[in-house]
């Protein structure tokens, strides 16, 4: 299983130095920690600061593992109340595609 640092340099290697985002977003995994993207500066950042975003993504560590691994829906964990977004909401439905690649 992936810890928090092993993710956080995935996210950095998936978004490179360009995502396109041009905003930032934070991935709050409560306990597990924070994962803080930076899509706004050049070239684009991605650390476990907690800082403020344009977009805050909160999620359990095993719902955004499930997530990751493709068991579970981006919108049916929102439905359920699994995922839940705090700010621009179309900037983090940008998310779910720059992880993928």
């Amino acid at each position: 299983m992936a810890d928090l640092a092993q993710v956080t340099e995935h996210i950095r290697a998936a978004l490179g130095d360009n995502s396109g985002l041009g905003k930032t977003l934070k991935i709050d995994l409560g306990d597990m920690g924070k994962i803080f993207i930076d899509g706004a500066s050049a070239p684009n950042a991605v650390t476990n600061e907690d800082k403020p975003a344009d977009a805050t993504v909160s999620l359990s560590w095993d719902d955004f593992m499930a997530l990751s691994q493709g068991q579970l829906d981006p919108m049916m964990a929102f439905m359920q109340g699994k995922l839940k977004v705090a700010g621009d909401m179309m900037l983090a439905q940008k998310l779910a595609p720059l992880l993928k690649r």
